[in-house]
């Protein structure tokens, strides 16, 4: 609204101007914004792989939905696998930089020379006649143990932990049996039957740390072992990154605790009614030092 005054000029109140000028920038800010916001999307590089799959997915119909799960699914598994090989790069490289910091406590003789295997027989204080039925078969000893290593490259030794009470007398057996045979490797490890899954890892971790081979093996003492068929079959896999071989197996997850051997912590392997994730049977497997090595860093 305008006024007129003694001098015929026009005013208009402040309040009114203030309004138009509120009003004019809140315009122009809207269109300033609408601008910059239209540039900025111009100027952000497409990804390469979710660009192509976001437009797959928008210009798709029914019939294309299928090729878009596979394409997605084969970018997911390409990812997936880059990742776990940095990581396990990582792994080998920090296991290096720490062993050579004396970290791990790598024996001399680990340094001196490569080994095709190490085999470690897991036992117990109680089977010292699978060890002799072990030893009269399959495993040398004396001189020719020392020669399997020397010239093959293979090194096999009873695994075995200490008992509940330190120095005790299972102990004391197990001493006056090295005495004789020379031929365990003992961890510092309690025995326990429901420490077995501890035992095994603490067994791959010390056996990497004492001794540098191709591949690492956790056979029971009662199964019997063709040791030439053994390095064969394994000396397919060198040079091939995380080797996991032994008799491959998958079951139900069993969550009913009336049921034997049922898992306290089935929820962490999904809804009820899922399998295990494919593993090898608890005989006998073996897995490759790039493996081995991941779980002497992962257990500290």
């Amino acid at each position: 609204m305008s006024f007129k005054n003694r001098g015929e000029y026009n005013f208009v109140p402040r309040n009114v101007a203030s309004r138009n000028s509120v009003f004019f920038m809140c315009l122009a800010s809207f269109c300033l914004g609408m601008f910059f916001t239209n540039r900025m999307w111009n100027v952000v590089p497409e990804a390469r792989g979710i660009s192509r799959l976001s437009k797959l997915s928008l210009s798709s119909n029914d019939c294309h939905k299928k090729n878009v799960l596979e394409y997605g699914n084969n970018t997911i598994r390409i990812l997936d696998k880059s990742i776990s090989s940095l990581e396990m790069k990582l792994v080998a490289a920090r296991a290096e930089r720490e062993s050579l910091a004396g970290k791990f406590n790598i024996s001399k003789e680990a340094k001196k020379r490569k080994y095709f295997m190490v085999i470690g027989i897991n036992t117990a204080f109680s089977s010292r006649k699978r060890r002799d039925s072990v030893r009269s078969t399959w495993m040398p000893q004396g001189e020719k143990l020392k020669k399997l290593e020397e010239e093959k490259g293979i090194i096999v030794r009873f695994v075995i932990g200490h008992s509940v009470l330190s120095r005790g007398i299972l102990d004391k057996a197990i001493e006056a049996e090295e005495k004789t045979h020379g031929d365990f490797l003992r961890l510092e490890h309690t025995e326990g039957y429901m420490e077995l899954s501890a035992k095994t890892k603490t067994f791959f971790a010390t056996a990497v740390s004492l001794w540098d081979a191709e591949f690492y093996i956790k056979v029971d003492d009662d199964v019997h072992v063709n040791l030439a068929t053994l390095k064969k079959t394994l000396s397919a896999h060198l040079n091939k990154p995380r080797v996991y071989v032994g008799c491959m197996k998958s079951g139900p997850v069993l969550a009913r605790k009336s049921v034997k051997y049922h898992e306290p912590e089935y929820w962490k392997f999904g809804e009820v009614g899922n399998k295990y994730f494919r593993h090898a049977t608890g005989q006998f497997y073996a897995i490759s030092k790039d493996l081995a090595t991941y779980i002497l860093i992962n257990q500290l």
